[in-house]
C-alpha cells in the first residue's frame, strides 16, 4: 500500500464548481485538507484470480493486518469522490495475457499457495491476486502488469514491496518501479548436436520504471543486463548483453472510441501476440527480444485491434543495440472475446528483409524476401473441455522464386479439476510445411517469423516450426497448490526429406539433400517442476533428453543430446 497517497477532500458532494476552484488555489497555496486511504484490515481470503495459461497465472500474496485509519470521514466509509480528482481505476489499461497452448488451469479452493504459505501455516481459503505469474519462466512484458488494486480502498492484500508500485505524485502524475534478477544452471549434452558438452550458467537483471500523466502520456524504460559465464562452446546471441534498455518508449493517448481509449506507442518494444508462436519476447532468452518502431492500438471488453511497423533490435552484447534497418515488420492483428475463457484471433503480418544473406544449405542463395503470413485462431475452454486451433498460410517473393508454404496446430485437452493433483492432459499435432522444390522453382519452407520456439518444440531447441511435423502429448499436475510439473513427449518428423532441420531459431542445422536419411528425427521427453516459493520468487527444474532418429544418425553426430537445468528468479 502506498502511504504517501493523497488526495483532496470535497467538502460535501454538492460543492459548486466555483467553490472547487477556489478550493485549489487553496491547494495550491498549501492550505487544503488531505486524507488517506484507509488502512489495511485483516482478511482471510483474497481475489480469485482468472487463470488464462500457465504463464499467465497469480501466485499467491500474503496478507497482513492493518490499523484502521482515524481521519476517515463518519462510519469508516471511503472518501466521497472528487469530481475534479483524476480516476485512476483505469490506468495502465489492462492488457491481459492471452493464452499460450497447452495451457493448464491453475489450483482453486483452500490451501496453500506458496512454500512461504506452506512453512507460515497461511492456508487459504481461495487463490490470491498477484500481477507476477506463478512460474519462472514468464511470457508476458513488465510493462502490462496490472498493480491496480492497490489504489482500491478495500484493498486487503498487502507486501513488503508494495510501497515501490503506483507512486503517486500529486493527482496526475504515477510512477513505479520494478525487475527482475534471474539465473540459470545449464548442463547440455551433446549440446547443439555438436557432439561435445557444455556447462555454464546465465544470469541477468532487468529494472524498469513507468511514469504516466493521467491516462494521457507514458514513458516506460526497462533496462536489462544479461551475461555467461563458463561456457564450452561460443555463447548464443541470446545469451549475452551487457547492458542495454529492453524496452523505451512512450505512449500517447489519441482519442476515445466506443468508451475505449486509442492510443500510439513509438520506441522500443517487446511485441507479444496470440499463441506467441509467431511474435514472442522469448523469455528462455537471457536477453529476451524487443524490436524498435510505432504501434498503434484500441483495446476494449472484447475486441482488441493492434497495428504496428518496427524493426528487430540486433543484440550487440558489448555496445549499444540497434535495430536492423534492412528489416521491417509489421503487422494488424485482432482478437475477438466471445465470451469467458475463448479468444478467437485473426492477423495479417509482413515481413520484409533486404540486402540479407539467406543462409540455405548448399548451394547456398543470397538475396532478401518479403512475406506475407494470413493466420486464425480459437482457443477456449468449456466444462472442463480445452482446445487450441490455430492455422497460417505464408506468399510473397523469395530471392526471385516465389513462396506458398503453410502451418497449423491442432490440440484438445481436458482438466481433471476434481481428481487428485489437479491433472490436465493435451494430445497436439503441430504441422509447418517443407521446401518440397529442392532449392528450385517454388520456396515451400514455413518461416516462423519471431517465436516463442522454445515452449511448443522440446525445451533441447533442436526442432523449430519449420518443415517439422510433431506429434505431441503433456501432462501437468499439482502435487501442492504451489508446485506444478510438466511432462512433455515429441515425435518429430521432417515434412519434406530433402529440406533442412530447422531449430527453434529457424536456423537450418542438419540436411540430407538426397532425402535418403529419412524423415524421423527423432522423440524427445521434457520433465519439469516450478515451486512458487514466495510472491516473488520461483525455483524451475528440468530435464530434457531427444532420443536421435535416423535423420540425425545419418547426417552427422549420432547421438543423443540431453539437457539438466535449475533457474531462479525474483520479481518484484
Amino acid at each position: 500500500m502506498n502511504q504517501g497517497w493523497s488526495r483532496p477532500l470535497c467538502r460535501s458532494a454538492a460543492s459548486s464548481c466555483a467553490g472547487l476552484i477556489a478550493w485549489a488555489g487553496a491547494a495550491l497555496a498549501g492550505d487544503a485538507p488531505t486524507v488517506r486511504p484507509p488502512a489495511a484490515v485483516p482478511a482471510a481470503t483474497g481475489t480469485v484470480v482468472v487463470q488464462e495459461s500457465p504463464a499467465a497465472a497469480g501466485p499467491a500474496r500474503t496478507e497482513a493486518a492493518g490499523t484502521p485509519a482515524t481521519n476517515l470521514p463518519a462510519a469508516g466509509v471511503a472518501c466521497p469522490a472528487d469530481p475534479c480528482a483524476f480516476d485512476w481505476t483505469k490506468v495502465p489499461p489492462v492488457v491481459k495475457m492471452p493464452r499460450v497452448g497447452n495451457f493448464a488451469p491453475v489450483p482453486t479452493g483452500p490451501g496453500y499457495y506458496s512454500f512461504a504459505d506452506w512453512v507460515t501455516g497461511n492456508y487459504r481459503e481461495k487463490p490470491p491476486f498477484f500481477p507476477f505469474p506463478p512460474f519462472c519462466i514468464n511470457g508476458n512484458s513488465a510493462f502490462d502488469y496490472d498493480f491496480r488494486y492497490l489504489d482500491k480502498p478495500d484493498n486487503q492484500q498487502h507486501d513488503w514491496l508494495d510501497p515501490v508500485k503506483r507512486i503517486h505524485l500529486g493527482d496526475d502524475f504515477l510512477f513505479s518501479f520494478g525487475g527482475e534478477i534471474r539465473n540459470r544452471t545449464m548442463n547440455e549434452v551433446d549440446s547443439r548436436l555438436t557432439g561435445r558438452d557444455n556447462s555454464y550458467d546465465l544470469f541477468r537483471t532487468r529494472i524498469n520504471g513507468d511514469l504516466w500523466y493521467k491516462d494521457r502520456f507514458r514513458i516506460y524504460a526497462e533496462f536489462i543486463y544479461a551475461d555467461s559465464i563458463n561456457q564450452d562452446l561460443a555463447p548464443l546471441p541470446i545469451d549475452i548483453n551487457r547492458g542495454d534498455f529492453l524496452n523505451l518508449f512512450v505512449d500517447l493517448k489519441l482519442f476515445d472510441v466506443a468508451d475505449a481509449p486509442i492510443y500510439i506507442r513509438v520506441g522500443r518494444q517487446e511485441l507479444l501476440y496470440g499463441s506467441q508462436r509467431l511474435i514472442s519476447p522469448l523469455d528462455w532468452a537471457d536477453t529476451r527480444r524487443t524490436f524498435e518502431g510505432v504501434k498503434g492500438f484500441w483495446h476494449s471488453e472484447n475486441l482488441d485491434i493492434d497495428a504496428f511497423w518496427v524493426e528487430p533490435v540486433i543484440i550487440s552484447p558489448n555496445d549499444f543495440d540497434s535495430s536492423n534497418h534492412r528489416e521491417g515488420f509489421g503487422g494488424l492483428w485482432t482478437t475477438y472475446r466471445p465470451t469467458a475463457g475463448q479468444n478467437i484471433d485473426l492477423y495479417y503480418l509482413f515481413l520484409d528483409q533486404s540486402n540479407q544473406v539467406i543462409r540455405r544449405p548448399p548451394p547456398g542463395e543470397r538475396g532478401g524476401f518479403d512475406l506475407n503470413t494470413l493466420g486464425t485462431r480459437y482457443v477456449g475452454d468449456k466444462e472442463h473441455v480445452l482446445w487450441d486451433l490455430e492455422g497460417m498460410y505464408q506468399f510473397g517473393d523469395f530471392t526471385g522464386r516465389t513462396t506458398s508454404a503453410t502451418a497449423f496446430t491442432t490440440g484438445l485437452g481436458y482438466n481433471f479439476a476434481d481428481a487428485p493433483l489437479n491433472p490436465t492432459a493435451w494430445v497436439y499435432f503441430d504441422y509447418a510445411s517443407g521446401d518440397h522444390s529442392g532449392g528450385h522453382g517454388e520456396n515451400g519452407t514455413f518461416n516462423q517469423l519471431f517465436p516463442f520456439g522454445h515452449y511448443y518444440f522440446g525445451f533441447i531447441d533442436d526442432v523449430g516450426r519449420q518443415n517439422i511435423q510433431d506429434l505431441n502429448f503433456h501432462l501437468y499436475t499439482n502435487p501442492a497448490k504451489w508446485i506444478t510439473t510438466g511432462i512433455q513427449y515429441h515425435m518429430f518428423w521432417l515434412d519434406t526429406t530433402d529440406d533442412a532441420l530447422y531449430n527453434s531459431a529457424g536456423t537450418a542445422i542438419r540436411r540430407d539433400p538426397t532425402g535418403r536419411a529419412g524423415n524421423h528425427v527423432g522423440n524427445e521427453l521434457d520433465l519439469t517442476t516450478n515451486f512458487h516459493l514466495t510472491n516473488h520468487q520461483d525455483l524451475f527444474i528440468g530435464y530434457s533428453k531427444l532420443f536421435a532418429g535416423e535423420f540425425i544418425k545419418a547426417t552427422g553426430n549420432p547421438g543423443s543430446p540431453e539437457l539438466f537445468y535449475v533457474q531462479y528468479s525474483f520479481r518484484w
